[in-house]
């Protein structure tokens, strides 16, 4: 069996470290808003390049409590790929605001700009790049977009932990997720938000803890969604192996790169101009693509679709009034790609398997 992640290898790596903390947070009773999280917050804040990170509960809780913090007029627009995990437009929906959705642009299957531009209407007020897969959106003309519309730009970034566009990592106000299979991922939910602003990871920050700074003191209607101590210290232990995991994992995309490029009805991905791929997921494309999945998987390989159905055809999201056609890049994408095994710790022999197999469906059809 080849999996899709493994998580054990990785926590094999930072397991003493982990059970110290745990042993260290359990004798000092600091449960909820321990030592660990402040440092916790300072490190990765350190390690993005941006003054503030500040820790919430999930990913999905850190892009709406980022979309308030912002104040935005309730019902106003937001603009977002329809080629994205649903809950980015999840969040959009609980802070109060109206999805608006673009296409993706058929190279990269990040959020298209002149789609985008298009979606902005009237009452628009922000834009959500995703920042998909393992690289950034393109996000000079994301903030072009923004400026000539006054938009507030929310980033994705729970695929791109240590990416990096044109030398900077994501700057301004960002949403991250520390689930399980992400390159930093705790052992349970985990979530922040990294700002540039201090006003903005105050009012954050606030919204996190039931609106209050001071105990029994609340300047607004807040939320409880602060990040756990116990998963501080994972990832505080994990964070410190990020950035060679992060490369294990570019390695591992240039082995199925001389291994899959030779395989008829294979489209790689591709990294987009300056940007500095994490490898999040390694998604191809291919024909009669649940066909060749249900072949993988039969034959051990666990290979999974990231996203089998773009957010206008869910059926959580029909109010929005779309169908099929509205958005064809993501649709055409949908029926195509498809997540191969991918994590830092995959090995050179594992993905020849892939390959070896992948080849072998391939040649069926």
């Amino acid at each position: 069996m080849i999996p899709f992640v493994d998580l054990r290898a990785a926590h094999a790596e930072v397991a003493e470290e982990v059970l110290q903390g745990f042993d260290r947070v359990l004798r000092n009773t600091a449960f909820v808003q321990g030592p660990d999280v402040t440092a916790f917050e300072e490190e990765y804040a350190a390690f993005s390049g941006v003054p503030y990170c500040v820790g919430a509960g999930n990913g999905t809780d850190a892009i709406e409590l980022a979309l308030r913090a912002c104040h935005l007029a309730p019902g106003a627009g937001a603009v977002l790929p329809a080629n994205t995990f649903v809950a980015t437009a999840e969040a959009v929906v609980r802070a109060g605001l109206r999805p608006v959705l673009a296409d993706c642009d058929d190279d990269f299957l990040l959020i298209d700009p002149e789609s985008a531009a298009t979606a902005v209407g009237p009452d628009t007020a922000a834009i959500l790049p995703v920042h998909l897969y393992g690289q950034q959106a393109p996000m000079a003309a994301v903030h072009a977009l923004a400026e000539r519309h006054s938009l507030t730009v929310v980033e994705d970034a729970a695929q791109s932990q240590g990416s990096e566009q044109a030398g900077r990592p994501p700057v301004g106000l960002a949403a991250t997720s520390f689930y399980p299979g992400k390159n930093l991922g705790a052992y349970g939910e985990a979530g922040a938000v990294l700002t540039s602003s201090s006003e903005l990871a105050r009012a954050f920050r606030m919204l996190t803890s039931h609106g209050s700074e001071v105990k029994y003191q609340h300047e607004t209607l807040g939320f409880n969604s602060r990040l756990d101590t116990l998963q501080a210290v994972v990832l505080r232990a994990k964070l410190k192996h990020l950035a060679r995991w992060n490369e294990l994992r570019r390695a591992a995309a240039d082995r199925y790169e001389s291994l899959l490029s030779d395989i008829d009805g294979v489209r790689l991905p591709r990294t987009a101009p300056g940007n500095a791929h994490v490898w999040h997921l390694y998604v191809i494309r291919v024909p009669e693509r649940d066909r060749v999945l249900a072949g993988l998987q039969e034959a051990g390989v666990q290979a999974q679709i990231h996203y089998p159905l773009p957010v206008h055809l869910q059926p959580a999201f029909r109010h929005l009034g779309h169908g099929p056609g509205d958005f064809p890049v993501a649709e055409a994408a949908a029926r195509e790609i498809l997540s191969l095994p991918m994590h830092p710790h995959l090995t050179a022999g594992q993905q020849e398997q892939v390959a070896e197999t992948l080849d072998k469906m391939l040649r069926q059809i």
